[in-house]
């Protein structure tokens, strides 16, 4: 999984002297001020991307366009929340799960509209081998931002782990609709619907 860092900026004063004279005031003080970032991406970007991904069918230029929107989506747009989060992978690195897991519980905590920690911790209740809370996760992501790449495609993942392939194959599907040039998932949706027609016959 990657992480977006981005560190919030903050507005700036600063005060500006002029000496006084007998024939004028005190000039006033100035106050300089800078831009804070918005919290999320821009939407109309974020949608753009989304209609260029479905539209590219070659997997190189696909795959850059995705890394945008992954990027984009793991925006959270607070140091305390990027702090908390590289923590967590590093922890998740040296298998650490613990820890890992009480960092992103804080990041839930502190930002629950932020999508990402609610993925990342999804990630790693899957890889804890927990599905129930992996699902109750990735649900809670997909409530957020239903065109969550990496959610959608956790999803398939766990309900193919837990034996239910229609399921997992509609996960795949609405996955490929958003990302359609993305050969992996096309090989693994495929291999699902000929396991699914064996089942039947």
């Amino acid at each position: 999984m990657r992480f977006f860092v981005f560190a919030l900026s903050l507005a700036l004063t600063s005060p500006l002297l002029a000496a006084e004279t007998k024939t004028s005031a005190p000039a006033p003080e100035r106050i300089v001020e800078q831009k804070i970032p918005p919290l999320t991406p821009p939407d109309q970007e974020m949608d753009l991307l989304f209609a260029q991904l479905k539209k590219e069918r070659n997997p190189q230029a696909a795959r850059l366009i995705a890394d945008r929107i992954v990027g984009g989506l793991a925006y959270s747009g607070s140091a305390t929340v990027d702090l908390l989060m590289e923590n967590a992978r590093k922890a998740n690195e040296e298998k650490r799960f613990g820890a890992a897991l009480d960092f992103l519980d804080q990041v839930t905590l502190l930002a629950p509209d932020y999508a990402g920690g609610w993925n990342a911790r999804a990630t790693l209740h899957y890889q804890m081998g927990n599905f129930p809370k992996a699902m109750a996760d990735t649900a809670h992501v997909l409530t957020l931002e239903p065109r969550h790449l990496g959610a959608l495609s956790g999803l398939a993942a766990i309900l193919a782990q837990s034996g239910r392939d229609q399921q997992a194959l509609e996960a795949l599907q609405a996955y490929l609709d958003r990302y359609p040039a993305d050969r992996d998932a096309q090989k693994r949706a495929i291999e699902l619907m000929i396991k699914i027609d064996g089942q039947r016959t």
